[in-house]
């Protein structure tokens, strides 16, 4: 054969693929374009049908590709109609949870079109959503009884058309997400930017609805949100997220680089207010719920975790006593126990594990004019039966805590706390002990907010425990040190300085206070300890004013009695009102002069 000839034949044979090719895609453009308008339809009374008349679902246009498999819907929007909402929840069908959707495009790849045509089996590579609008809707809804079975399950809805359907991968990018909760008093919304969402291995078929390996008939669900940032409402705070995780196959939730710093300095931020407001400074590097009960969140929006870990994270709180405590405010009710109760959603976590944890309170003095502090260094431990419940409540109502840390990063020192769960009194009971420790250390707390400057003092051991409830604290303290010495400082309200007062210190240390415990030839002294809470002190201010207690009467100070805080505030409040009034009249004599 020539050459000639050779090229006629492929010549031949490529003109006859050529027609070949052309004919496909004809056919297919005829295929696709008698096939849009059944789509649209059975899509339609599929998404309608399927959901017992719940959802619609509307879309501008389809694009089918019979060669690669693929669909495209265009402006698409679900959602539910309100009105079969309220039948299904009066026949105890409705589910927890609605959804209303909105995007610009739904992107089906490779579906088994002769599959699903010949074999009634539907095969789908991927579904994408692409920057979708999702609202997730929460109603309170009462489920019929597991022995009754009216409801047919969602395999028995499509078996007269599929066999099966499994879809390897579903993808929602870059989604605007809000979640809206209709059974609380007042409804609340809360908003999501920038949420993806992943579900592989979905499969409807006889058998995967018995699956335990499976949530909802996939594999896994999984959610990541990232690089989130904000500030506040009242534009107090700028809050930073790293990333935030879900899993229902490891059934964990991770938060990653979760962060609320202040937008003004400490005493800028509490002159904000008219009233005493604490000011947060929260980092934290990992936050890590374990065993999480995917289901029992989704169907009955409750939070079981058998585990919750916290750490390392640094917990900076500071509040000035310039201003007065918020009128009628009780700060009892933030008790944790107490707090806990007022959680909206059932929650139950086996173990709080604090691991590294730094803690700071500071705290304006305004009759030093400085701000003392108290450091926990590397708090660590863990906290059972955190809950609120009523059917764990039932069982066990008691939440036990066993912390370590560093007092001012140097002393070691252990409180464990029992937390009556149930009690209207928010009962608790706690006990600790400190190691070795050099009381210069406390100098830091004790000259601005005591205004006691510790010269000496060495603690060989402390022991305390006591009972307390939302109004006072008892118990008993055993303290043993060696070489205690103090200075006794003025205040500095009338902002001419911290001075000591040399005469009453050499009284103090000479005739009060007792440089050691035990005494040469004497027993250990022990101390009763009773406090009261004011209304505007915390759960932690109460444990340690306890504490002080109990040290003060060992040492010897016990019978100096403490000052009244409410009228000490108005005292000091009285001072500040004067010196505002002075300062603004100095301003007007230096204007005058000025002109």
């Amino acid at each position: 054969m020539t050459a000639q000839h050779r090229n006629k034949v492929w010549i031949w044979i490529g003109s006859i693929f050529g027609i070949l090719i052309l004919i496909v895609a004809f056919g297919a453009m005829f295929l696709s374009a008698r096939w849009k308008p059944i789509l649209t339809e059975k899509i339609k009374a599929g998404v309608y049908n399927g959901s017992h008349h719940l959802y619609r679902i509307d879309f501008k246009s389809i694009n089918l590709n019979i060669i690669t498999g693929s669909l495209a819907l265009r402006d698409v929007t679900l959602m539910p109609d309100t009105a079969v909402f309220d039948s299904l929840k009066k026949k105890q069908l409705a589910p927890a949870h609605t959804f209303e959707l909105k995007l610009k495009k739904l992107q089906i790849s490779r579906v088994g079109i002769l599959t699903a045509y010949f074999k009634k089996r539907i095969d789908v590579k991927e579904i994408l959503l692409q920057k979708p609008s999702i609202n997730m809707i929460f109603n309170k809804v009462v489920k019929k009884p597991d022995t009754i079975k009216d409801e047919k399950s969602l395999y028995e809805q499509i078996s007269k058309t599929f066999k099966s359907v499994h879809v390897k991968s579903i993808k929602i990018v870059d989604a605007d997400f809000d979640y809206i909760n209709k059974t609380a008093a007042k409804k609340t919304k809360n908003s999501i930017k920038h949420l993806d969402i992943t579900v592989n291995d979905f499969l409807l078929d006889s058998l995967s609805g018995n699956d335990t390996t499976r949530f909802y008939y996939t594999k896994d669900a999984s959610f990541q949100i990232a690089g989130y940032k904000s500030v506040t409402k009242d534009k107090m705070y700028s809050m930073k997220v790293d990333t935030i995780k879900g899993s229902t196959a490891s059934k964990k939730i991770m938060v990653k680089g979760f962060k609320l710093t202040p937008l003004y300095n400490e005493l800028t931020f509490a002159r904000k207010y008219k009233i005493q407001k604490d000011r947060y400074n929260l980092s934290f590097d990992k936050i890590e719920f374990n065993g999480v009960d995917f289901i029992s969140l989704n169907t009955d929006q409750k939070l079981h975790a058998k585990s919750l870990r916290i750490g390392p994270a640094n917990v900076e709180v500071f509040m000035s006593r310039e201003s007065p405590p918020p009128p009628g405010f009780d700060k009892g009710r933030n008790y944790p126990q107490m707090a806990l109760k007022r959680l909206n959603m059932p929650t139950l976590i086996d173990t709080v594990k604090l691991r590294n944890v730094n803690v700071k309170y500071a705290e304006f003095n305004p009759a030093s004019k400085k701000t003392g502090s108290v450091d926990f260094k590397a708090l660590t431990g863990n906290i059972l039966n955190v809950t609120n419940d009523s059917l764990q409540l039932s069982k066990k109502n008691h939440a036990l805590a066993d912390l370590n840390a560093l007092l001012m990063g140097t002393g070691k020192l252990n409180v464990k706390i029992d937390f009556n769960l149930t009690d209207n009194n928010g009962a608790f009971t706690y006990s600790g002990n400190l190691g070795r420790f050099d009381m210069k250390n406390l100098n830091p707390l004790s000259k601005s907010l005591g205004l006691v400057e510790i010269e000496s003092g060495n603690i060989q051991q402390v022991d305390f425990k006591a009972n307390g409830n939302l109004r006072s604290a008892t118990g008993s303290m055993n303290m043993l040190y060696t070489d205690l010495k103090v200075k006794l400082l003025s205040d500095n309200i009338d902002g001419k300085g911290t001075k000591e007062k040399g005469f009453l210190s050499f009284l103090a240390n000479a005739i009060l206070v007792k440089n050691e415990n035990p005494q040469k030839g004497e027993a250990p002294r022990t101390a009763s300890m009773t406090n009261t809470r004011i209304n505007s002190a915390s759960f932690f201010n109460l444990m340690w004013k306890t504490v002080f207690v109990g040290i003060k009467e060992i040492v010897g100070v016990g019978i100096v009695p403490e000052k009244n805080p409410v009228k000490q505030q108005k005292v000091i409040a009285k001072k500040i009102r004067e010196q505002k009034r002075a300062d603004r009249k100095a301003a007007r004599e230096a204007r005058r002069e000025k002109n």
